[in-house]
C-alpha cells in the first residue's frame, strides 16, 4: 500500500489575505486579524482593550462598514460599536456577552488551473491513504474528490474525512482513503490544551485507524504544526516544540498499547535538525522515511518552495515496524513552481505561471508491505 502526505493549500476557497503574491504580503493582515479576534474573544473588555480593538478595526478597513477587503465583522445581536459621523470607531461593549457575532476572513475562489493541478498531483500520487493539509472543510474535500479528480482522469477516493480544527482560516487536516482501506475509528485532539489554557494544536492532531486488505491496522496522525510566519521566532519555536512533545506522547501511548504500524505525517514547519522537532526526530523511535535507503528525494532535500535543505518541512515519520516494511518512497514536485533560471524540475504542461501551481509543497509518499 502507498501512504502519502500533501499540503494542498486549500481547494476551492482561500482567505484573500492568504492569496496575495507572497505570504509576506498577507502576514500583516493575518496578524491584525488574529489580534482583533483574540481581543473580541475576551470575557471582559478593558478601556485599553477597547482602544486596541478600535485601532485594529480601522487598520483592517472596518471604519465605515462591517465589510472590508480582507475581513467581515458579523454583528448578529447586541451592541459592539458605534461609528461617529466624524470618523473613527467607538467600542461600546463592555464584555463579550454584550454582543453576538464574529470576525471572519473574506474568501475568494482558488484559480481553476491551480485546483486542477492539485488534482493531477493526487492522481499521479496514486496513494491508498493520503494525509491532506490545509483543506478548508470536509464538504470542500468531498466535492473536490467527486468533481475535480475525475475531471483530470483521476480516481476518486472511497473515504473522505476531515475534523474541523482550531484554525479560523479554514486550513484543516484530513484523510483520503481508497476502497479497501476503511477508517475503523478516529480520535480528535482538537481540545488538548497548554498549561495556560490555550489550544495546543494549531489545527488538530487526529488519530485515524485504517484497516488494510491484509488485516493490519495503520494508525495515522495528521499534523500541521505552528508556522514560522507569525509571532516571534522564539514564540513559534516554543509552540512547535510543545506540539511535537504532545505528538510524541500520543505516539508512545499507541506503541505501549501494542500498535505496530504508526505514522505521523504532515507539514511540521521545521527542519529535521531543529530543536522544536527533537521530541519526534531525536527522542522517539519514529524514523523519517527520507532516511530510508529506498527513498528517492528526486535530487532535492527539501519539500517546500525551492526545496533546499532549509525547506524540508513535510514528513512521513514511521514507527520501527512500519519503517521495516518500506519498499520504496519518493517526492512529487510536478505541481510546484520550478523557477525560471533554470527550471529545477519538470512540471505539468498546464503549469505555465506561478499562480497555476498546485501548492508550494511537494507530495511525499512511501510504499509499505502491510
Amino acid at each position: 500500500m502507498r501512504i502519502a502526505a500533501y499540503n494542498i493549500e486549500n481547494l476551492f476557497d482561500r482567505p484573500r489575505a492568504m492569496n496575495l503574491n507572497t505570504w509576506q504580503d498577507g502576514k500583516p493582515i493575518l496578524e491584525k486579524f488574529a489580534k482583533l479576534n483574540a481581543l473580541l474573544g475576551e470575557t471582559t473588555y478593558s478601556a485599553a482593550a477597547r482602544t486596541k480593538m478600535a485601532n485594529l478595526m480601522i487598520e483592517l478597513g472596518l471604519e465605515r462598514s462591517d465589510e472590508a477587503k480582507f475581513v467581515i465583522l458579523r454583528r448578529n445581536k447586541g451592541g459592539l460599536l458605534k461609528r461617529p459621523n466624524g470618523g473613527g470607531i467607538q467600542i461600546i461593549a463592555n464584555e463579550r456577552a454584550d454582543w453576538v457575532g464574529s470576525l471572519e476572513l473574506r474568501e475568494e475562489p482558488i484559480d481553476e488551473n491551480s485546483m486542477r493541478n492539485t488534482a493531477r498531483v493526487l492522481s499521479e500520487l496514486d496513494a491508498d491513504v493520503v494525509g491532506v493539509i490545509e483543506a478548508e472543510s470536509r464538504p470542500a474535500l468531498r466535492d473536490f474528490n467527486k468533481l475535480i479528480l475525475p475531471a483530470v482522469e483521476g480516481t476518486p477516493f472511497r473515504h473522505v474525512m476531515l475534523i474541523d480544527g482550531n484554525d479560523t482560516r479554514g486550513i484543516d487536516v484530513g484523510l483520503l482513503c481508497r476502497e479497501g482501506y476503511p477508517i475503523a475509528s478516529m480520535r480528535s485532539h482538537v481540545d488538548d490544551q497548554m498549561p495556560n489554557g490555550e489550544n495546543l494544536f494549531s489545527r488538530d492532531c487526529p488519530e485515524y485507524v485504517v484497516e488494510t486488505p491484509k488485516g493490519n491496522r495503520l494508525v495515522i496522525l495528521v499534523n500541521h504544526f505552528k508556522s514560522k510566519g507569525f509571532g516571534t521566532p522564539a514564540q513559534s519555536d516554543a509552540r512547535r516544540k510543545v506540539q511535537a512533545q504532545r505528538v510524541a506522547e500520543i505516539y508512545k501511548g499507541l506503541i505501549d498499547a501494542d500498535e505496530q504500524y504508526v505514522a505521523v505525517v504532515g507539514d511540521l514547519n521545521d527542519t529535521p535538525d531543529s530543536d522544536p522537532l527533537k521530541p519526534l526526530l531525536a527522542n522517539s523511535t519514529l524514523r523519517d522515511a527520507f532516511s530510508h535507503s529506498a527513498f528517492d528525494d528526486g535530487g532535492y532535500p527539501g519539500t517546500y518552495g525551492s526545496c533546499s535543505e532549509a525547506n524540508k518541512i513535510d514528513y512521513l515519520l514511521l514507527s520501527p515496524a512500519l519503517m521495516a516494511k518500506v519498499t520504496k518512497g519518493g517526492v512529487i514536485r510536478k505541481g510546484m513552481w520550478p523557477g525560471v533560471r533554470p527550471k529545477k524540475w519538470d512540471v505539468y504542461p498546464e503549469l505555465q505561471d506561478k499562480r497555476d501551481a498546485a501548492s508550494d509543497h511537494a507530495a511525499v509518499w512511501v510504499d509499505v508491505d502491510i
